[in-house]
């Protein structure tokens, strides 16, 4: 699998574990304030991190490791990415996999095959194509339609997962974390994260600030009315 980026000791990627986190390139989403964009148009600025680096070292340290978090970019997009899980659970670890939703049928074959352990799937906006449209970067009438079906998909599929939203001053609304939260009612887990703007895609939204901690209580208090488990991150 294509890796450009590793960090071998994580203990904020994965909520209570100890993770080795890996960074694909490539994505078929836009999102104004991502901030791996350098990731996604130019992935060439980065050396290739050898796979026989990473599965040296998490063989080496998985006594310690609990898994491994498979981020991007957008993983679902590697060819390569289902033979990598196996090789992480042949070490002995757990797989997290990071994912924007847009590919539902990679999704659910890595889920059946028990290929990953736990999803952590980020959703832009509520469930209206311009909306969606808007905060992906990218025309959402298809993508949208994708992105219901992994919702519905992790929803029943038995596996631990959550569904995140990076909260975005500009883009996200009271109302759109309520209408999202309506979407996704009865979710496991619901996580609001906190806008870095140092290094968001579009420039205009460097200039914006992160919200505070109260403001982030007051949105969590609305999601929760909808999903029990709902928090925030990013303090």
């Amino acid at each position: 699998m294509l890796i450009k980026g590793f960090i071998d000791t994580s203990f904020v990627d994965w909520d209570g574990k100890i993770v080795s986190t890996v960074f694909v390139p490539t994505c078929n989403f836009r999102c104004p304030f991502c901030f791996n964009h350098d990731l996604i148009l130019h992935p060439g600025k980065y050396p290739d991190v050898p796979e026989s680096a990473i599965t040296d070292f998490i063989g080496r340290n998985r006594d310690f490791l609990d898994g491994v978090c498979i981020t991007g970019g957008e993983p679902t997009i590697s060819r390569r990415l289902g033979d990598f899980c196996k090789i992480v659970h042949s070490i002995g670890l757990k797989v997290k996999l990071d994912t924007n939703g847009s590919r539902p049928g990679v999704l659910s074959e890595l889920v059946s095959d028990g290929l990953v352990d736990y999803v952590a799937m980020d959703i832009k906006a509520p469930p209206d194509g311009r909306a969606y449209g808007r905060a992906a970067g990218v025309r959402a009438e298809r993508i949208l339609d994708s992105v219901r079906e992994s919702v519905d998909y992790l929803m029943g599929s038995g596996i631990d997962y959550e569904f995140r939203t990076t909260v975005v001053p500009s883009l996200h609304s009271e109302r759109d974390i309520e209408e999202i939260s309506k979407w996704i009612r009865g979710a496991r887990t619901y996580v609001l994260q906190k806008f870095r703007p140092e290094n968001a895609w579009r420039r205009s939204l460097r200039k914006l600030r992160s919200q505070g901690d109260g403001e982030m209580e007051k949105l969590v208090a609305i999601a929760g009315k909808y999903v029990g488990n709902a928090k925030w991150r990013g303090r």
